[in-house]
């Protein structure tokens, strides 16, 4: 059985995690796409081996910050780890945000193979232009990525040359049965005080230092690294560069955080079977219930 515990970021999704898999003897899956990568700590929010209670985690912190890990890679990755731990009779806790994450390992979400391309004509390009030419074979895609966010651009621009399709006609899976047998957890929670949490945790994570560890992280890797597009990094980075102010770093982390929460508010409700719970209690007591009627 797969207990994935999801939701909008700030609902205290961890603890929960943590404190069922306790309870079951289960392991956590990592499914937030930015806790695979080690040095992303303090604006990932990423919790301490001490925080783990003795749960083992898989999936997490174990990708290098230069590389770049794809959802396929996850799903191959999460996958095996998925069947051994069935094989062996171990409740898994799928534990994330991430909503593409969830649905590549626990869906028949496939990937097309793709052919080489030669994207050396578009690396020359400034970030205008080559917002530009992605406004020119797709233009709804082009809408929904900023200008400055490089390695999205491009990316949309590559399944165009090397799938003849446009991202934003592939469509997002809807109303299948998963591969596995699982049930989808999310928090219950108030809104007005969800976005009183993000504008806490970012305040915190700014006064922990988030700067210097950007900055750190940016001197030795450089800025154009993927993992570097999760919010509160891109934001810090803007500053670093003289683009923005702190303050103006720090509203845009919290205003970019409110729009991401609202995303995945939609997401979940739209893609998954979500029971919303106040308790562990709750949790176990539904999947029973459904294991049993």
């Amino acid at each position: 059985m797969i207990y994935v515990i999801t939701g909008p970021t700030c609902t205290g999704k961890d603890a929960f995690a943590i404190e069922l898999a306790k309870r079951l003897g289960g392991e956590i899956i990592n499914a937030d796409a930015f806790h695979v990568y080690k040095g992303l700590i303090i604006g990932t929010n990423k919790p301490k081996e001490e925080d783990f209670q003795g749960v083992k985690h898989h999936l997490f912190d174990f990708i290098e910050l230069d590389d770049n890990y794809s959802i396929a890679r996850y799903q191959k990755d999460a996958r095996l780890i998925i069947e051994d731990l069935l094989d062996r009779n171990i409740p898994i806790i799928m534990l994330g945000g991430s909503g593409l994450y969830i649905k590549a390992a626990l869906f028949d979400y496939r990937f097309k193979e793709e052919d080489k391309i030669d994207m050396a004509i578009y690396d020359a390009m400034d970030n205008k232009t080559l917002h530009e030419s992605l406004k020119a074979i797709d233009h709804a895609a082009a809408n929904n990525i900023h200008p400055n966010n490089r390695r999205r651009v491009m990316r949309a621009i590559q399944i165009f040359l090397a799938q003849g399709i446009r991202k934003s006609d592939i469509p997002i899976l809807r109303n299948e049965r998963p591969l596995y047998e699982c049930m989808f957890f999310g928090i219950e929670f108030d809104r007005g005080d969800l976005y009183l949490r993000i504008v806490s945790r970012v305040t915190r994570m700014m006064n922990e230092g988030l700067i210097r560890e950007v900055k750190q992280l940016s001197e030795k890797y450089g800025d154009n690294q993927q993992a570097f597009n999760a919010i509160g990094y891109k934001e810090i980075i803007e500053h670093l560069q003289g683009i923005t102010s702190k303050e103006e770093a720090l509203s845009n982390i919290i205003s970019n955080t409110r729009h991401y929460a609202k995303r995945q508010i939609t997401f979940f409700r739209h893609q998954f079977d979500m029971h919303w719970v106040k308790t562990v209690d709750d949790i176990i007591r539904i999947a029973h219930h459904g294991k049993t009627s």
